[in-house]
């Protein structure tokens, strides 16, 4: 089969690690060959991105900095990693994708969409194939991500209601777009969302392979 690029959206302690392992787990079941990237992050440079933009204490970033930061580690991540992995057949499994910025940057900043857009265009230049939004409530979301322990990021530290505009921006673009996304009851116990997003995962290799 040819290289697909699925991606994994959602907010704070939507469960996304988990249900990226049962998707794993049914790729190698398939033997479908695949690699797993998270943003920002993937590659060495891109893990030193992400401790900037994520480190509580760092200097404060104005949301356009973070947003070009955000595009900076994604385009290192797309040249080093996914497009070589997309080129070679390889499936490509994203913790976060460009639609995290529409979310954050654009819905939780408020920063205009037509900008993101065209960084978008310009940098990354194709979406998924394939997009699982885990939709939960924001006060559940938070209470599993600070029941984890350890320090919050900085992201973390945001108000309850960048959060409730960020997971409205989430579901506007599953809305918009409902033939590439997929959105999981995340609210539900974690077994349940994994087969779920496994059986969702499925269908498209199903669908995707009778087409090839």
């Amino acid at each position: 089969m040819s290289g697909r690029l699925i991606s994994f959206e959602g907010g704070e302690g939507a469960g996304k690690s988990s249900v990226i392992g049962a998707v794993e787990s049914l790729l190698v079941e398939r033997h479908i060959e695949f690699v797993r990237v998270r943003e920002p992050g993937g590659t060495a440079l891109g893990e030193r991105v992400r401790s900037i933009l994520l480190t509580p204490g760092e200097a404060p970033l104005s949301a356009a900095t973070e947003l070009l930061l955000m595009f900076a580690s994604r385009a290192q991540l797309l040249d080093e990693v996914v497009r070589p992995a997309l080129a070679r057949g390889c499936w490509v499994l994203a913790d976060r994708f460009t639609d995290a910025s529409f979310a954050y940057q654009g819905g939780g900043r408020g920063l205009d969409s037509a900008w993101i857009a065209e960084l978008e265009r310009r940098v990354v230049g194709r979406r998924p194939d394939l997009s699982l939004l885990l939709d939960v409530q924001v006060d559940i979301g938070l209470q599993r991500a600070r029941g984890r322990g350890g320090e919050a990021d900085r992201i973390e530290r945001e108000s309850i209601e960048f959060f409730e505009r960020v997971r409205a921006a989430y579901r506007a673009l599953a809305a918009e777009q409902p033939e590439r996304w997929t959105v999981l009851d995340a609210g539900q116990p974690m077994d349940a969302v994994a087969s779920a997003a496994r059986e969702a995962v499925a269908g498209r290799i199903d669908l995707w392979s009778s087409a090839e």
